[in-house]
């Protein structure tokens, strides 16, 4: 019931609330690409429900040059973790303790985490030396992307990505 209920809402967040938006109700004013009606919006973070906040917080930070910004005491251990470049955040708590996914047993395809990288085959040969489980090989798009999928040592979905035409900022 809880999954459903979370499904549910994350459905209405990201994916009715942004078709509404785009859709225009007519009430909101689109001022630039950052604003609506003035007010500032922009991506601060994602949240997942993890078994270990507290150990994936520390091999994300030694393996992947994450910080911790924000963190709560147990039994919730909430670690806001940011890149090195403060751009975005990805939140891992355990709350509750039944509501766990099981990562290792779904799709990549249906829940991943992104790094954009410079060296694909450099980070993926580094992760699996440090507990990553590889998901296929180190693969290229036909628009020339350079990808590879792995699991953290949790199970959770992480890929590795070299754009061959950046999409966001390289800062």
């Amino acid at each position: 019931m809880i999954r459903k209920l979370r499904f549910g809402l994350l459905l209405c967040v990201f994916v009715i609330l942004p078709l509404t938006l785009v859709a225009g109700c007519g009430e909101m004013k689109v001022v630039s690409a950052n604003t609506i009606e003035g007010n500032r919006i922009r991506l601060e973070h994602v949240a997942i429900n993890v078994e270990d906040p507290v150990s994936m917080a520390k091999w994300y930070g030694h393996n992947l040059g994450m910080k911790v910004v924000r963190k709560g005491p147990p039994p919730i251990n909430m670690h806001f973790i940011s890149d090195a470049g403060g751009n975005m955040m990805l939140e891992i708590y355990h709350n509750p303790p039944d509501a766990v996914p099981d990562y290792a047993s779904m799709d990549p395809l249906l829940l991943h985490i992104a790094f954009m990288v410079d060296d694909v085959k450099g980070i993926r040969e580094k992760l699996i030396a440090a507990g990553a489980t590889a998901v296929g090989e180190v693969t290229i798009t036909p628009a020339g992307d350079e990808l590879a999928m792995l699991r953290d040592p949790w199970g959770v979905a992480i890929q590795f990505v070299k754009r061959a035409e950046p999409m966001l900022s390289n800062r």
